[in-house]
Formats: C-alpha cells, sequence, structure tokens
C-alpha cells in the first residue's frame, strides 16, 4: 500500500485577514491530524477519498482507475450544481472586462489551482511535495512526467510499478504514421519551430478516435472514453513528432530512433541527441513542472475553449499550441535566452552589477520588457522557477550564463518595483528553463516553446477527457460593448 497526502488537503493562504489565515492553519492542523489517524488504519478498501493505494494488477491500468472515478466525481458535479448552484463568487467589474478578465473566476479546471501567493498546485500537491512523492528514474531524482499524468487524471500518487506500466503503454502508442513526416518536410525548413510542430499535431488528427466514434453516433456519457484514447495517443506521439522538428531544423534532418526501455522524458531527450544522465534528469523536471499551470493561462484556456464545441483533442490541443506560441505566453522561454546572449553580447561575460541594472534600464526605456520577469497571476517567485533554480546550484552552480541569472535575480525586481508599473517583480518558469537546457547543449532557443507545447500536453489532455467525462457545456461568456459598459456606468451613477 502507499500513502498520499489527499487531494482535499488544503494550506492557509498567505494572503487575507490575520484572523482568517491563522483560522485556516489550525484547521490545516486538524485535518492533517485526521488524516494521519487515517493512514494509521489498514484499510480493505477504498473510500470516496482514496487514502491508499491496494496493490492489484487492475490497478497498473490507468484507464480502469477512471472508469471508477467518473461516476463519483460527476454525481459530486450534479450536487454542486442543484445545491449550490446560484452562490455568487464575486463582483465583475469594468477593469475586469477591459483587462484580459483578469482575476475572473469563469470556468473549471480540476487538474490544478494557482494562488497568487502560493503558486501551482497538482490535485493539492506543491511542486516540492511533488518532487517528494512521486516515483523517480533514480534515487533522490527528479519525478517522472508519467507520474504526474497519472495523478492529474486521478488525483492519487501513482506507485513506481503503475508509472512504470505507463511508461509502457505510452511506448506501444508513439508510432506515427509517416503522413505526418511528409506534412512537417512540405513546410520550408526555416519555418518556426512551433509552426512545423502544429503542422505535425493537425496532421496527427486523421487518427482521432473521438471523430470516428461521434461521426458513428455514441452516447454523450461515452465522449470520455475515446478523447482518452486520442489525449494518451496524443501525448505519446508528441515526442517523436518534436524531436523529429528539431532534428530537421537543426541537425541537418539527421533522426534518432527511440529507445523504448527509457521513460517518456529521458527518451524525447535521447531522440533529440542528449543523451548526458544530468540532461535526462533536467527534462524530467522541465516536463513535469510545465505540463499544467490551472486553466485560465492562454493555452490551457484555449484548449478547453475549443474542447467545448466537442472538436477532437488534436484540433483542441492545435489551437492550444497556436496561443503558446505567443511571446507574451510560451515563445517568453525563447526570448529570456536571447536578451541574456544580448546582454553578454553588449557587457562581456564578466558583467558587473551597474552594468546589468544599466542594460536593464535600457530596455525598459526602450519600450521592451524584461523576459522572464512578471506573472499574470502570481505575486511572487514563481515556484517552478525556485525549483529550477535549485536544479542549478546542484548540477551546474558554475555555469557563467546561470550565474547571469542569479545577479538579474537581484537586480530586476527592486528596478520593476521602482518603475511602479508591475504588480509582480519577480521572475517566472521562463527566466531559468533556458539557461539549463543551454548548458547540456540545447541552445537553439527558438525550439524552446516546442519543449514547453509537448509538456503541456499532459495537463491540457488530462483536463480535456474530465471536460468529457463530466459533460461540460460549450463554453460562451457574454461580451459587451464599451458604449454599452459606458452606459451602464452612467446608470451605476446615478
Amino acid at each position: 500500500e502507499r500513502r498520499r497526502v489527499p487531494s482535499s488537503c488544503c494550506f492557509p493562504s498567505a494572503s487575507g485577514p490575520p484572523l482568517q489565515a491563522a483560522m485556516a492553519f489550525f484547521r490545516g492542523l486538524t485535518a492533517v491530524s485526521r488524516i494521519r489517524s487515517r493512514m494509521a488504519q489498514e484499510a480493505t478498501t477504498l473510500g470516496g477519498v482514496r487514502w491508499l493505494q491496494m496493490q492489484s494488477p487492475s490497478d497498473l491500468d490507468l484507464k480502469s482507475q477512471l472508469q471508477e472515478l467518473i461516476p463519483e466525481q460527476q454525481d459530486r458535479l450534479k450536487k454542486l450544481k442543484s445545491e449550490h448552484g446560484k452562490v455568487q463568487l464575486g463582483n465583475i467589474t469594468v477593469d475586469m472586462v477591459l483587462g484580459g478578465m483578469r482575476g475572473m473566476i469563469g470556468m473549471l479546471w480540476e487538474t490544478s489551482l494557482l494562488d497568487p501567493e502560493e503558486g501551482i498546485r497538482f490535485r493539492g500537491l506543491s511542486i516540492p511535495e511533488c518532487q517528494k512523492v512521486l516515483p523517480t528514474a533514480i534515487k533522490g531524482g527528479e519525478p517522472l512526467p508519467e507520474g504526474l499524468l497519472w495523478l492529474l487524471l486521478t488525483g492519487k500518487v501513482p506507485t513506481k510499478e503503475q508509472v512504470d506500466a505507463l511508461s509502457k503503454e505510452l511506448v506501444t502508442r508513439s508510432s506515427v504514421p509517416g503522413h505526418v513526416y511528409k506534412a512537417i518536410d512540405a513546410l520550408p525548413v526555416t519555418a518556426h519551430p512551433m509552426t512545423q510542430f502544429t503542422t505535425g499535431v493537425m496532421a496527427l488528427q486523421v487518427e482521432s478516435e473521438f471523430q470516428k466514434a461521434y461521426d458513428k453516433g455514441m452516447p454523450k456519457s461515452k465522449f470520455w472514453e475515446p478523447t482518452y484514447e486520442d489525449c494518451l495517443n496524443l501525448i505519446a506521439r508528441l515526442p517523436p513528432v518534436a524531436s523529429y522538428v528539431y532534428r530537421r531544423i537543426f541537425k541537418d534532418g539527421k533522426t534518432i530512433a527511440a529507445d523504448n526501455a527509457l521513460d517518456y522524458a529521458a527518451n524525447f531527450s535521447h531522440m533529440l541527441g542528449f543523451d548526458d544522465p544530468k540532461m535526462l534528469e533536467l527534462m524530467r523536471l522541465y516536463v513535469t513542472i510545465h505540463t499544467d499551470h490551472e486553466g485560465g493561462n492562454v493555452s490551457a484556456h484555449t484548449g478547453h475553449l475549443v474542447g467545448s464545441a466537442l472538436s477532437d483533442p488534436y484540433l483542441s490541443f492545435a489551437a492550444a499550441l497556436n496561443g503558446l506560441a505567443g511571446p507574451l505566453h510560451g515563445l517568453a522561454n525563447q526570448e529570456v535566452l536571447l536578451w541574456i546572449k544580448s546582454v553578454i553580447g553588449e557587457t562581456g561575460s564578466d558583467v558587473t552589477t551597474d552594468q546589468l541594472k544599466e542594460y536593464v534600464w535600457k530596455t525598459l526605456k526602450s519600450g521592451k520588457v524584461v523576459p522572464g520577469f512578471g506573472h499574470g497571476v502570481l505575486r511572487k517567485t514563481d515556484p517552478r522557477y525556485t525549483c529550477q533554480r535549485e536544479f542549478a546550484l546542484k548540477y551546474l552552480p558554475e555555469d557563467p550564463l546561470f550565474q547571469l541569472v542569479s545577479k538579474l535575480y537581484e537586480v530586476v525586481p527592486p528596478i520593476l518595483t521602482e518603475l511602479g508599473k508591475v504588480k509582480n517583480p519577480w521572475p517566472n518558469v521562463d527566466a531559468h528553463s533556458g539557461v539549463l537546457l543551454n548548458h547540456f547543449g540545447l541552445s537553439e532557443a527558438r525550439y524552446y516553446t516546442v519543449l514547453f507545447g509537448v509538456s503541456r500536453s499532459i495537463g491540457i489532455g488530462s483536463q480535456l477527457i474530465w471536460d468529457r467525462a463530466l459533460g461540460l457545456p460549450l463554453e460562451r461568456p457574454k461580451s459587451v460593448t464599451m458604449e454599452w459598459l459606458e452606459n451602464h456606468c452612467k446608470k451605476a451613477a446615478a
């Protein structure tokens, strides 16, 4: 049996009145006490909250786990809607409407939750907690992405045996039809890697099990099953497609065959051409922390929105990738490394703190942003940045670019705070990833967003399966004109 922290266990937010925070803290202690008491008992059955993993052959199959969980969650959603459907969640302001819907609570996203102060939690577990409890390839190593996929889909921490079984299943699903590569080859080799990658995903769409099943006619209650098949097939086939794009553009088209004895992230790294054991660990960490970041970011929201029209997972994910390719979203990880290299190009490798401050101010005064700093939701240093920094301190503390990133951590936030226009002056996930990849030889910054895309498939795919299982409706928010807003505000002021 394997124990886990239940997703229902919550932690007090750093924000809010002190009394509320204190009460939340003591409620958390009480909950933890109850958890420990419950975990000490010898359980023979799985209750509504799955405190223990029961070892049996059927548990190695991820789909059977979902078949057991889905009816419970469907009932939970029905009860929530019938008993509390009229409860208000907050007020919508004009600033929210004009500011990109920031802060509006407007969608259901089960797989992760982002707190402005605490950061991301995957099914209730923080990144450090995931690093402690998820199975690894090596002792004390980084978590395997397959383990996070299991966690996102089931809300349960998997055993190593379950993760190994899932790794093998993904291998059986990873064969890519030849026409996909032909579709990519039809593009100029100079096309951006994200353009080529998205083209490959669209070419995979002809394999959609959901599309075939929908065309034949099937009850809505069964929609999740072909969606599951599509999502796992898509997740499995993305590394071969993504590595093909990389080798086509940057390595004269000389591809590397998969090593199916490796886990998901390690095999991806191998097909790219990087077999350093430290690089394999980095890829495991990279894929894991980039999988999901709540539902409101551009790529996740786009995948959910397009999927709500019953577009199949390939169409939904291709749309998500097109959002990820934007410079204000996933493309930022490309821009960070290019900007850091421009700093060195102008100041030299031994840049002083004063020179760095001067370059940051120069960037800002030119009307540009310092890439890798700030976040639409977070109001503190991104935990995904922190775990990458810890990886760098462990494996590459003397790397010159890492040392420059460390200096930027000291220099940029005070400058952005002084500027007074930035709500969050702290570094985000993109501020660090490029430096780590560059250290191990993956220096082609234009490709970095593809890595992000491969990772994000795990989160978007997991939620899309639950969208279908819960029967979530077509997304259709109301829009208004500026005239409507002006008239509404006049009436409110009267």
